[in-house]
């Protein structure tokens, strides 16, 4: 079918290219002028002796004759005399002879007549010939590409100005020192060989979306002196059974002609899926691609020099006989970036801008935790389009600051112009959340409160750890639990009435209750259980639903235990709130009037707060 759609495609083409040389030949070649009047050579003659005639052109035995009135006439000379004998025989005199202009032209012109002809005739033909051989071309090329479906659509990394080395690639020891080893066994596999080790079949870079495992596979070709063959796992999957497989095989067989080499396999779990399990286990051309695949990295050929890279995001569902030594000997974890990692990123992609003076990434990097390096990359970005947006040569921190909260929350919608009453509610739930988490002890301290719509959000309060942290206390979670409801009791005391701004809080709260309850076990009532499976996105290959492994009572025990969860944190809230409403309306009334508070203006209103408490007590 494609082959016929491209035959017509050509086919039209080659017809209006007809009509478009049709249309040439007729201005050029249809456009002529009047030919000239025969006449006799006694005709001539007589017109000599009268003195009528101005020139005649001589060619060959043709004669062009123009009068004296610029009329043109012709005839042909007698072919065994010259024309002045034909003259003096015709009884012209010698003197009116001589008052005529004779001029002899060269056969260039009778060429020219014969070119003209070739072109009118015989070019028409060459031209429709040619197209018929292109498109005669073009279908034989598109029968050869059937033939070469099964060829792998590998890429050779050669290009020396895209080469990125290991100092390109901020953070990351533990992985890069990984990778680096794998670089110097190709290069230096002696060493290795003397003890007996022998060369990794395969490395697996595992990490969230944006944490570098293509930036590493970039780095290790260019740290590499041996050829790198990198590839999409999407690549190899097409409608025909077997074609994915062999797609692989020429792939290997690619990197065998050229080893030792590497071969990068980017997100991998294309074809990698574990399987025969659930929705999409059946598919025969992946799990020939993927069996294929188990072969060539471990099957019953090891001569090989070929160490694969792959990258995936998902782990969780590669099949097990993809990840057994012999195959990914090495599982490289990628994490998101630490406060110190996320430093150095921010300062590798700010080397080719120009930041203004006093700009503290440092600062940045403590508020961006979670941020992927891609993220950051982005915040970067954002900050410089910002800068040139206004017209300015450098970037500020405030830039930063900015780029940042939209990384996170999405534009600034200054046309989202709030009513005097929506400003004052919003100003009072970002408030309550703010007052919440100052007062409790093991909430993340508040880095900004705005109540400047980006995204969807009316308003926000940014909540930021001190430090990076990876293990979570009870208590630290039933705090910020208090915190999510701090912008509801606070709507709810102060206006008697509740609005839909605080849905999103509500949405968080349950979830995180019920993640409390039910997978870290932080009940008191239920105990140390975990039910159900873990949050996982569904994918094709396994169950669609969540797995229940517990009964209906326990059920019911375990929606008590987030109700009550839920209660208490909307509580501790209230009780706050009722509590400090004085310096509720304090932060509400300053946010009015200003629309955003500091992470340092905060702290002083705070510090102020727990002194007037501290004199109160005393006295």
């Amino acid at each position: 079918m494609q082959i016929l759609n491209k035959f017509f495609k050509n086919l039209t083409s080659a017809l209006l290219i007809l009509v478009l040389i049709s249309f040439v030949f007729s201005f050029f070649f249809g456009t002529k002028t009047k030919d000239p009047e025969n006449i006799s050579l006694s005709e001539l003659s007589r017109k000599v002796q009268s003195e009528e005639i101005k020139k005649i052109e001589i060619s060959d035995q043709k004669l062009l004759i123009t009068d004296k009135n610029d009329k043109k006439f012709r005839t042909e000379k007698e072919q065994e005399a010259s024309l002045t004998e034909t003259f003096t025989n015709y009884g012209v005199k010698p003197e009116k002879i001589s008052k005529v202009e004779i001029v002899l032209v060269t056969s260039f012109f009778g060429g020219l007549f014969w070119l003209s002809i070739l072109v009118q005739v015989i070019l028409p033909f060459l031209l429709i010939f040619g197209v018929f051989w292109y498109m005669s071309r073009q279908a034989q090329k598109g029968m050869s590409q059937n033939f070469n479906f099964g060829r792998a659509n590998v890429r050779l990394f050669v290009n020396p100005k895209e080469k990125t080395s290991f100092k390109d690639v901020a953070g990351l020891n533990e992985a890069k020192e990984e990778l680096r080893e794998i670089v110097d066994f190709l290069k230096n596999s002696k060493k290795f060989i003397e003890l007996g080790a022998r060369i990794p079949r395969g490395v697996l870079l595992m990490g969230s979306p944006g944490t570098g495992k293509t930036l590493l596979a970039r780095a290790v070709a260019g740290e590499a002196q041996v050829p790198f063959f990198h590839i999409s796992g999407s690549e190899f999957v097409e409608l025909f059974v077997g074609v994915g497989a062999s797609r692989v095989r020429d792939l290997f067989v690619t990197a065998k002609k050229a080893s030792p080499s590497i071969v990068f396999i980017d997100e991998i779990d294309a074809v990698g899926r574990q399987r025969g399990s659930g929705l999409g286990g059946g598919h025969d051309e992946r799990e020939q691609t993927l069996n294929q695949i188990l072969v060539e990295m471990d099957g019953f050929d090891r001569e090989t020099n070929i160490i694969v890279i792959a990258a995936t995001n998902r782990p969780d569902v590669l099949d097990p006989a993809l990840l057994r030594p012999g195959r990914f000997d090495r599982r490289v974890i990628i994490d998101l970036p630490d406060i110190k990692e996320r430093e150095e990123i921010l300062r590798l992609h700010m080397a080719n801008k120009k930041p203004a003076f006093g700009v503290d990434l440092k600062r940045i990097a403590q508020r961006t935790p979670g941020f992927s390096g891609a993220d950051l990359a982005n915040l970067v970005n954002e900050a410089a389009i910002l800068t040139a947006r206004t017209n300015r040569k450098e970037i500020s921190q405030e830039d930063l600051s900015s780029a940042m909260e939209k990384v996170i929350l999405g534009p600034e919608r200054k046309s989202h112009v709030l009513t005097q009453q929506e400003k004052e509610i919003t100003a009072y739930h970002e408030a309550g959340h703010a007052l919440v988490a100052g007062m409790l002890e093991n909430s993340d301290p508040v880095h900004k409160i705005s109540i400047v719509s980006r995204g969807r959000a009316a308003g926000y309060t940014l909540k930021l750890p001190v430090e990076d942290k990876h293990l979570y206390s009870r208590a630290h979670l039933l705090d910020e639990l208090a915190v999510m409801f701090g912008g509801y009791a606070a709507e709810k005391i102060v206006f008697k009435d509740l609005t839909t701004g605080a849905s999103n809080d509500l949405k968080e709260a349950s979830a995180q209750a019920r993640r409390l309850v039910m997978h870290y076990g932080m009940s008191e009532k239920i105990g140390p259980l975990s039910f159900g499976k873990s949050d996982e996105l569904v994918f094709l290959g396994r169950d669609l639903v969540m797995e229940k492994n517990y009964s209906e009572k326990v059920a019911e025990e375990i929606d008590s235990e987030v109700r009550k969860m839920i209660n208490g944190a909307h509580e501790t809230a209230k009780k706050l709130i009722v509590k400090k409403r004085r310096f509720l309306d304090k932060i509400a009334k300053r946010l009015i009037e200003v629309e955003t508070i500091e992470k340092e203006e905060f702290e002083e209103m705070l510090k102020m707060e727990k002194k007037t408490k501290s004199r109160s007590v005393v006295a």
